[in-house]
């Protein structure tokens, strides 16, 4: 796949960045309106789909990493889990947040900054994480199968040739 015209990429340039503050925006005010972690992470994630088809695929793997993807998804799914244990006390996924100060657990609960808005963000890497996977092992697939390598064809598969 190789970069569009220099209109799309320039258009590419000044939207791109808006749906990752936008995806953020969503993300971080989930749980105060319609939207969350999951509806912010795939506007985020959409934004590496955005990125692959303006400019390319060679230009994209420069700086897009499976590894960091998968590192960004196990990073969201045990941020999850250890923000749903705050509410132990009371119950898994309580929201609330006890805060320890000085060895000792503050009692009081803070409606504000509970572990729903927390398990949010953490949605989000997570859904960020395994939606960008996605998309990298789909094209991935694609250019193998257009290649020819691993069916037979006679050109090798070379990840750094797209």
């Amino acid at each position: 796949m190789k970069p569009l015209s220099v209109i799309v990429t320039s258009i590419c340039d000044v939207f791109a960045w808006f749906m990752i503050v936008f995806g953020v925006y969503v993300i971080n005010n989930g749980h105060n309106t319609p939207g969350g972690g999951f509806q912010g992470g795939a506007i985020v994630a959409t934004f590496l789909s955005f990125m692959l088809v303006a400019y390319g695929g060679k230009r994209f793997f420069a700086w897009a990493r499976a590894g960091v993807y998968g590192f960004l998804e196990f990073v969201g799914l045990a941020a999850f889990f250890v923000f749903g244990c705050f509410g132990f006390p009371r119950s898994f996924f309580f929201n609330s947040l006890a805060i320890p100060l000085g060895g000792q657990v503050l009692s009081e609960w803070i409606p504000y900054c509970g572990t729903i808005s927390l398990m949010n963000v953490a949605v989000g890497f997570e859904v960020v994480g395994a939606l960008s996977l996605v998309v990298i092992e789909m094209y991935e697939s694609i250019h193998m199968i257009d290649t020819g390598a691993g069916m037979g064809g006679e050109r090798g598969h070379d990840r750094f040739d797209r």
